[in-house]
């Protein structure tokens, strides 16, 4: 290397840090593709508490080793109002702790085990008989060549310490750590990998390119530069999408600020360490992120109040039937489009929620408004849908596994019988709404009061629907199914009740309760494609025989 030209040089490290960068997306794609759905569900049952909700983030990016796939999955949560806040930012600490763990794997002389890994890599990915074996085996090579890419970087590394220009360049870093921050914050922001950013300062000091004092002050961009991400990708999103990484970029701005104010300090004390440069910096990117989680964990209500305060929920944009997660750069990775999709359909989710209450509301009082608002939220309600069906026909399914794929399936079935919800709603009801309104027929108070009650029972049931396709939970979905009894027993007593008007035959009477059936009846529908988004995950448990359910049995 020494012999080589400056560009040569040059060149050499950016291949170098490409590899870097690629095998870094190698390890994140294996894991997530081999344990993606697990993972969330893993995250799913973290949303108690925020000290439950530190541990289940730190463990899932330990083993995605991705704040950034992370915090797509906590926004889905936080955007869905499945999460509280509090709970959400124990979340993420939790995930900038765990994003740490393979660093310190690497900063540790692991040469021997680049063949190893690189081998068996190639055999499991080439010869695995399960997804899953293959996917490991893909995140097991991908580890090997971040290895073999730390290597090479240090090597070519080495003469060019000797380099007076060089010398130069860092002499002025060293003297500005602010600007040797930023520098890092960039790499990092970049490569959308704290990992890979950390690696190559990890490098640097190896190479004894960068000083003490440089080292940490990068170290400090890197943290800083990886929040940026998922800050920007929840930009589009509504107040509650955008809190959680705004909360994380706050914390990371903090801890940056207090670092180079005790930088001086906190050079001195890693110089007395017996570490290597590149174990000093993986040992400070560790302790930066527990001593940034313990700090924060304690005030975290209080945080998530000034969050809300600086953020407070907002009325839809101009245009609500344009999607606002399905980002087409994110189809290269699909489980990362998964949970995009997962995100709009949830919006998908809160339209037919409005448009139940329109249609409560339609009933109850003689606003034609109500009416033309419902016809507008369905056709908000079909775009979303369209463009959800778009965007998942070109995720590439090959590269799911067996739990993303059921997922999948899920997210249509919810997808597929909320738009039926919708039609429903607005070609059934607000027809039959429409017509009570134009000829001025009142409902009586008893009616009207069965009317509410029905729509007050779908909404609980769209949202317990949405629960159980967060969360999986079974015992909630048996709930969904067993309450379709109930509607159609409602049914039944309408059809008597309109069997007495017209006993006794009073016109306006019948007309009246022919209403009334008609309306119980399209509920009754919805109900129907609300329990059908569970049967699912029902089928897979063997809770279904044909249409009923095994348990309501004996």
């Amino acid at each position: 290397m020494g012999g080589h030209s400056p560009t040569q040089t040059v060149l050499a490290l950016a291949g170098e840090v490409a590899l870097l960068l690629w095998s870094v997306q190698l390890v994140t794609t294996g894991i997530s593709n081999a344990f993606g759905s697990r993972l969330r569900s893993l995250l799913a049952a973290g949303l108690s508490n925020r000290w439950r909700a530190f541990a289940v983030g730190l463990a899932v990016t330990a083993g995605l080793q991705s704040s950034t796939a992370t915090a797509m999955m906590i926004a889905s949560f936080a955007e869905a109002g499945a999460i509280a806040l509090a709970p959400a930012l124990a979340m993420m600490l939790g995930a900038n702790v765990g994003t740490t763990l393979i660093v310190q794997l690497v900063s540790f002389d692991t040469g021997s085990a680049v063949p190893i890994l690189l081998l068996a890599g190639y055999l499991a990915t080439r010869r695995g008989r399960t997804l899953t074996l293959r996917e490991l085996g893909r995140a097991g090579f991908g580890l090997g060549l971040m290895l073999l890419s730390l290597r090479l970087l240090q090597t070519t590394m080495q003469p060019v310490e000797h380099s007076q220009v060089l010398r130069d360049i860092l002499g002025a870093l060293s003297n500005d750590p602010i600007v040797a921050l930023l520098l890092a914050a960039l790499l990092s922001w970049a490569a959308h990998s704290s990992v890979a950013a950390i690696l190559v300062v990890m490098s640097l000091a190896g190479a004894g390119v960068v000083g003490g004092a440089t080292m940490l002050a990068m170290v400090l961009g890197c943290n800083l530069g990886t929040s940026l991400n998922p800050l920007l990708q929840a930009w589009k999103g509504d107040a509650a999408a955008r809190r959680v990484p705004v909360g994380n970029v706050l914390n990371r701005l903090v801890g940056c600020a207090l670092g180079l104010v005790a930088l001086p300090l906190l050079a001195s004390g890693m110089a007395q360490l017996p570490l290597a440069p590149a174990q000093a910096a993986a040992g400070f990117h560790l302790a930066f992120n527990i001593a940034m989680a313990l700090a924060f964990l304690v005030p975290l209500p209080a945080v998530a109040r000034l969050l809300r305060w600086l953020l407070p929920d907002a009325a839809p944009g101009d245009d609500p039937a344009r999607s606002r997660y399905l980002d087409q750069a994110a189809l290269r990775t699909p489980t990362v489009a998964l949970a995009n999709a997962t995100r709009e359909v949830l919006r998908m989710a809160d339209v037919a929620e409005t448009m139940l209450r329109h249609s409560q509301a339609a009933f109850e009082s003689d606003d034609a408004g109500k009416v033309a608002e419902v016809s507008q939220a369905d056709d908000v309600l079909d775009s979303l849908y369209n463009q959800i069906q778009l965007y998942v026909g070109a995720i590439r399914h090959d590269e799911l596994g067996e739990a993303d794929e059921r997922r999948l399936a899920g997210l249509l079935s919810l997808a597929i019988n909320i738009e039926h919800v919708g039609d429903i709603i607005e070609k059934n009801l607000m027809q039959m709404a429409g017509k009570r309104i134009r000829d001025q027929r009142r409902l009586e108070p008893a009616a009207l009061a069965r009317i509410g009650a029905m729509h007050e029972k779908l909404l609980n049931h769209l949202r317990l629907a949405v629960t159980v396709f967060i969360s999986q939970d079974e015992e909630i979905a048996r709930r969904i199914v067993r309450e379709k009894e109930t509607f159609r027993e409602l049914e039944r007593e309408a059809i008597d009740r309109h069997l007495a008007e017209m006993r006794t035959g009073r016109a306006e009477a019948v007309i009246t309760s022919a209403l009334q059936l008609d309306i119980t009846r399209d509920l009754k529908r919805i109900d129907a494609h609300l329990a059908a988004t569970v049967h699912g995950l029902l089928e897979q448990r063997g809770e279904l025989h044909g249409t009923r359910l095994m348990a309501a049995v004996g």
